[in-house]
């Protein structure tokens, strides 16, 4: 069942909800290990069952893009995460995206896929999670999103055990994934043995790339970091 879109999210277009802006190494992309602003949007309309980030479901601050922007031009680095929560809920993150590409940042944006990839604007690097089965989200997918998929996007599978993996490669290979991006799978923290998911991408003969969640490596579950 479709949970509501975060109540008090903003309606005018130069204003966004924001949960927290920080500065951190990107965890779980083919920028991982590289320093690189986060701004995390407030709100997410899905309940993954390994969620780490439920913090960012409600409350925040609604602000200007104008002062997103300068909050993170103030950290000098020219990397940019816009993440959640779900970011496509609010209808200025595109706004945001734009600007800030117009100012010359990398622009990534991590999303769910359950929302319409192509509302972020052209030059942002997509992360598409798509949702196995294990985080009873998985109906929840826009296929159509596989479509849309950019040579300049990724792809996530977040596994809680081998049959999440079985379905993830059954999903890799139906659509090709491979070949249109880069296709990561993400042991859930704590949950899968990183050395059992390695043992599985050996196996299964594939391009895949192992995700581990470097920023959790390095501080745990901290919240902004």
């Amino acid at each position: 069942m479709s949970l509501p879109v975060l109540d008090s999210a903003p309606t005018r277009l130069d204003r966004v909800r924001i949960t927290e802006i920080f500065l951190s190494l990107q965890g779980e992309s083919t920028r991982m290990g590289l320093p690189c602003v986060m701004v995390r949007l407030t709100g997410c309309n899905l309940r993954c069952t390994w969620c780490d980030t439920e913090y960012a479901f409600e409350g925040g601050s609604t602000i200007s893009v104008d002062e997103v922007v300068d909050r993170v031009d103030g950290f000098g680095v020219r990397r940019v995460e816009i993440t959640g929560g779900e970011p496509l809920l609010q209808k200025s993150a595109p706004v945001l995206a734009q600007r800030l590409l117009d100012l010359g940042y990398e622009v990534l944006c991590e999303t769910s896929g359950e929302r319409d990839i192509d509302l972020m604007p052209g030059g942002v690097r997509r992360i598409v999670d798509i949702k196995c089965p294990g985080s009873n989200e998985s109906e929840r997918n826009d296929w159509a999103n596989i479509e849309r998929l950019r040579a300049t996007d990724e792809v996530k599978f977040v596994v809680v055990d081998r049959s999440d993996f079985d379905w993830a490669v059954a999903i890799i290979r139906e659509h090709g994934l491979i070949e249109r991006c880069p296709v990561h799978i993400s042991p859930v923290w704590q949950s899968a043995a990183p050395s059992e998911v390695a043992e599985w991408i050996l196996g299964s003969g594939l391009d895949l790339r192992l995700s581990l969640q470097q920023h959790k490596i390095l501080w745990g579950d901290t919240p902004g970091r």
